[in-house]
């Protein structure tokens, strides 16, 4: 009988007391430890198992946790006397910022603060065991006080420290720290404009707490970035990283595909096998491939049906943002990936979130650790930067990008809606209306390329920004770009997978003032391409009769839009777009 699948759980305790489903990853502990590590940071896209392999690890560890070996039995740790001999051995402190998201730096302080409290208030009764100073009992409460009312003081940035060190003299043990999403304050600081007043009090916390710290035995911080070392682990050095492209833990986080093959036999779908690889895999962790989604696995063992499990945990802010603020040649790319296409770039495995705003390959660095892609091939070059290749992880990330899309134009979703329209209904006019609007309100000129002359980048942006526009035609057309056809290439083409509806085939031409006289010259000479070049043999190949094809000449100046075209059969009989 198949286990439950309980959803959200993320305490090992409850999941073993209950039997739910689990996938065991207790492997990892024993790796870690032999790894001898002072200071480890894993960092793994969100919703990858991180939470509750650290809770799996405070349980293993935990001296409150002595004599529960009965959560391990049966699980590969525990068939080693080294590490039965191990449980239960270790005070553990345990926290987590994962709910730290505060719009400015004074509620993020503060929610930092409560954090803190709260670990001091979980060990009350060993304060007042009768063991220690009043002094010591004095400071601990002083502490206390001062968290509470998230005054400004060094007593909060080494507030772990000083904790260590009581509980060190308590039970004669080090400590284990482990902290869970390190990074998201740090993110949210970026994406609400408080990243220099957030980072130097990190510096100092994460300092006190794994630099100084005499009492510290190891500590394990999680989080979906490395964030610089430049940053907040300055002068860290016993920091020992594991990045995506790191081998270590390589399947600690994720499922294999022999553990999720093997959950849906214990579920009785071994027959949606394929499908489930074609949505949920692609993840690459070090050298070791086919890692998928254990948050989308568990969701689809629930709910016994394919969807964007994954992309609706989380409002994605950061990835968001880079996007819509990203330059031309960053959303030509991305339109390139939505093509199934792949992306040459150079890794830097730590995000420097102050380059965000001025270095624009630093996305692709971001989008890798947050599982939007995944990595074809890698390699570190001879200057010691790491290139590879890049594509959209799987079926799931790219409904998820598709939605990125049209998060573009969001500010103006009435005119993205009615774009789609005016194409659908051959209305020129409203396509050009629609586009003008968008390009005066959501596009720079740095974007839109007033000197197309001296870019490339401008033809690939309008390429990319018609894409999103149409990305919602997908569950009624095919749309494909860049693909052979005839005697070259087109543009777009979109498809119609019910063959009683228009084919259309669309080029796109910025001006240029060397070759052409006005935008309409720039336009008819799209049109002319399309009908030279034959593009429409895929249309008539793929069924769509010669009536139902639809051609159109995108021109852009700018912010200046100009759209040529109509049904094919117009075009063809014309001297001037088909030479006789």
């Amino acid at each position: 009988m198949a286990r439950t699948v309980a959803i959200g759980t993320q305490d090992f305790k409850d999941i073993r007391e209950k039997n739910y489903f689990y996938v065991d990853k207790t492997d990892f502990i024993k790796e870690w430890w032999e790894n001898g590590d002072s200071v480890t940071l894993i960092t793994r896209p969100r919703r990858f198992g991180k939470t509750l392999t650290m809770s799996m690890v405070e349980n293993f560890f935990s001296i409150e946790d002595a004599g529960r070996g009965d959560l391990f039995v049966g699980l590969s740790i525990w068939e080693e006397e080294k590490y039965r001999q191990l449980q239960g051995t270790y005070p553990v402190i345990f926290l987590s910022f994962a709910g730290v998201n505060g719009e400015d730096y004074e509620l993020t302080y503060g929610s930092i603060c409560d954090i803190l409290y709260d670990v001091y208030n979980r060990y009350m009764d060993i304060i007042h065991s009768g063991i220690f100073s009043k002094e010591d009992i004095d400071e601990f409460e002083d502490r206390k006080r001062f968290l509470r009312k998230h005054m400004i003081s060094s007593k909060i940035s080494d507030a772990l420290n000083f904790l260590c060190s009581l509980l060190y003299r308590y039970y004669k043990k080090k400590v284990i720290i482990l902290l869970d999403e390190y990074d998201t304050p740090m993110q949210e600081a970026y994406v609400n404009g408080y990243w220099d007043k957030i980072v130097g009090f990190i510096r100092a916390l994460f300092n006190a707490a794994f630099k100084t710290n005499p009492n510290l035995e190891r500590a394990i911080m999680t989080g979906i970035t490395r964030v610089s070392k430049e940053s907040v682990f300055s002068g860290l050095n016993n920091l020992k990283v594991a990045t995506v492209i790191s081998n270590k833990y390589q399947t600690s986080f994720g499922f294999t595909e022999t553990e999720v093959f093997g959950s849906l036999d214990e579920f009785g779908l071994s027959s949606e096998k394929q499908k489930v690889k074609e949505w949920y895999d692609g993840f690459c962790f070090g050298d070791c491939k086919n890692i998928y989604n254990p948050w989308s696995i568990i969701n689809f063992l629930d709910e016994r049906k394919y969807g964007n499990y994954w992309a609706n945990t989380s409002s994605n802010a950061l990835v968001g943002k880079l996007i819509q603020e990203g330059n031309s040649a960053v959303k030509a790319a991305m339109g390139d990936l939505l093509q199934g296409k792949l992306f040459h770039t150079v890794i830097d495995e730590e995000i420097v979130f102050q380059q965000l705003d001025y270095d624009p390959d630093a996305i692709w660095s971001l989008l890798l650790a947050s599982g939007y892609l995944k990595m074809i091939d890698g390699r570190y070059n001879d200057s010691g930067h790491y290139e590879c290749l890049l594509a959209l992880t799987n079926k799931e990330v790219r409904h998820t990008f598709e939605d990125m899309f049209k998060s573009w134009f969001a500010a103006v979703k009435e005119n993205y809606n009615g774009f789609t329209k005016a194409l659908l209904s051959n209305d020129l006019e409203c396509m050009m209306s629609y586009l003008e609007v968008l390009a005066e309100e959501m596009i720079s000129d740095l974007d839109s390329g007033n000197k197309p002359s001296k870019r490339a980048a401008p033809e690939r942006f309008y390429h990319g920004l018609v894409l999103g526009l149409i990305a919602e035609l997908q569950t009624v057309y095919r749309v494909e770009s860049n693909r052979e056809s005839g005697l070259g290439r087109y543009d777009v083409m979109i498809i119609p997978k019910d063959k009683e509806r228009d084919g259309i085939i669309m080029e796109f031409k910025v001006f240029d003032p060397k070759k052409e006289k006005d935008l309409q010259s720039t336009a008819d000479n799209a049109i002319k391409q399309i009908v030279e070049k034959k593009y429409a043999v895929s249309l008539r190949t793929s069924g769509v009769p010669y009536g139902r094809i639809r051609i159109y000449g995108f021109a852009f100046e700018g912010k200046e839009v100009l759209i040529e075209g109509g049904y094919l059969s117009a075009f063809e009989g014309k001297d001037s777009y088909c030479p006789r």
